[in-house]
């Protein structure tokens, strides 16, 4: 990749697990009369043919890593598990109130935080009452990610029976030094544990995160993190771009300096020596940051074009209606989002007064939703189209003239109303996508909102 290009595109943007992202959500016109009636919809259309998606987030954690974006509480009070599940389970009930039918679970997701913070008796009385009034879709995935270092053989033995068949593990990069700039200190040996039970108990898909662009990371240790990980040949691996976005999220992510950071070209490198180690490997790029064997169902999606992306990131399966379940969770019914407290009082307060505790939500309109299918289409499949009326807008014009600098440079191919991503181009996909974001161009951020595209 050229210099120039990365200067040129190395710009704050969205990472598109949503259309429109959520800065952009117009929680204005918002109501949570407004989401159960976009929930109900979608559920009516699609519960009997693919069932409905449910993520469950579990929040608290005994140390704080300082690479975390994501919405947790730092306790090593274990009291605070059955609480937290009770108040889960009576937002699940409320939800079941509100659709009337059994559900039908196509896929669920344990995510945090720390899911494994909590015992593996607390897990299991959670998701079989979760499951006492619903149903399973055929070919349902269950799934939950596991922290190396206290995930344990029960834990695994006690997920497998209820249904879970695939684990994620958080690597990041085993180098001592970085651990400690992060604080996740977790051998080897930790991961190499974890992973060998999963498979011993009969896991059919065993993921690891790995993390480009660290504090202190050099190319030398991305080599040799993905060395030992493939030693172990996980089924499939999200290699993420650090989001170094401590305006956000406070000082969770000043635990070192800006200056301790590797430079744009050099994690630009960090990425191109780890996507090329994965490919010697076996491992089939996916999407964007997740790579795979060609045995794992991430693969099979991708191929068979049913690849689907949204707030847990890429899915082998779509559902129209995905519920989200705990603090901070983001629910989608395709129609609408919604988006619950962050606060664990506010939480469990709203839940005695009988209030499905959401605070705010975007209702999509038909602009959103003909924008969202295109960007799903170019995170998904590096492709996009409007042979179909339907798929046409009135500024289609407009963005396919921005979209010829992108050819130009080589990084997509115009067909007849239909645009492909070059390999080239890849790695520009945020950038691609953000051509398409009328949101985003109608009303450019006064401050910094989203992490470096490169």
């Amino acid at each position: 990749m050229s210099q120039s290009l990365i200067n040129k595109y190395n710009v704050a943007g969205p990472r598109y697990t949503s259309y429109p992202t959520v800065p952009y959500w117009d929680s204005g016109t918002f109501s949570l009369a407004k989401w159960k009636d976009s929930l109900k919809r979608s559920f009516e259309e699609s519960n009997n043919s693919e069932g409905l998606s449910l993520y469950i987030h579990l929040p608290f954690c005994e140390s704080l890593c300082t690479f975390c974006g994501c919405h947790k509480r730092i306790t090593k009070r274990h009291e605070v598990e059955s609480p937290y599940i009770k108040a889960v389970l009576k937002e699940w009930s409320l939800y079941l109130k509100l659709l009337g039918s059994k559900p039908r679970i196509k896929e669920l997701h344990l995510g945090g935080g720390t899911p494994t913070f909590f015992s593996p008796e607390h897990l299991k009385f959670l998701i079989s009452e979760l499951l006492v009034n619903a149903d399973l879709a055929e070919n349902y995935e269950f799934s939950f990610e596991g922290h190396p270092n206290n995930t344990t053989e029960e834990h695994l033995q006690t997920l497998y029976d209820l249904g879970f068949r695939r684990v994620s593990y958080g690597v990041q990069d085993y180098n001592l030094s970085i651990q400690k700039a992060i604080n996740r200190v977790q051998p080897f040996e930790n991961v190499k544990r974890a992973t060998d039970l999963a498979r011993e108990i009969g896991y059919t898909s065993v993921g690891h995160d790995i993390i480009f662009g660290l504090p202190f990371q050099t190319e030398a240790d991305v080599i040799e993190t993905i060395n030992k990980t493939r030693a172990l040949m996980p089924d499939r691996i999200a290699f993420y771009s650090y989001a170094h976005v401590p305006w956000i999220k406070g000082n969770g992510q000043r635990g070192f300096s800006d200056n301790d950071l590797p430079t744009p070209e050099s994690k630009r490198q960090q990425y191109e020596t780890g996507k090329q180690c994965f490919e010697n490997a076996g491992y089939v790029e996916i999407g964007m940051d997740h790579f795979a064997l060609k045995s794992d169902s991430l693969y099979k999606a991708l191929k068979n074009k049913k690849l689907h992306r949204n707030f847990m990131g890429y899915t082998a399966s779509k559902t129209l209606a995905m519920i989200g379940l705990g603090v901070s969770s983001i629910s989608d019914s395709w129609y609408g989002f919604a988006q619950n407290v962050k606060s664990n009082e506010e939480y469990y307060s709203l839940l005695d007064k009988d209030i499905i505790p959401v605070f705010k939500g975007h209702i999509l309109n038909t602009e959103d939703l003909v924008i969202r299918k295109h960007i799903l289409n170019l995170m998904c499949n590096f492709e996009t189209n409007w042979k179909d009326d339907a798929l046409v807008f009135e500024e289609l014009p407009d963005i396919l003239i921005k979209l010829k600098e992108f050819e130009l440079d080589g990084l997509l191919q115009f067909e007849v109303k239909k645009i492909n991503v070059t390999e080239k181009g890849k790695p520009f996909i945020r950038n691609i996508c953000m051509a398409f974001d009328l949101l985003l161009q109608r009303k450019k951020p006064d401050a910094q909102l989203f992490s470096m595209t490169i």
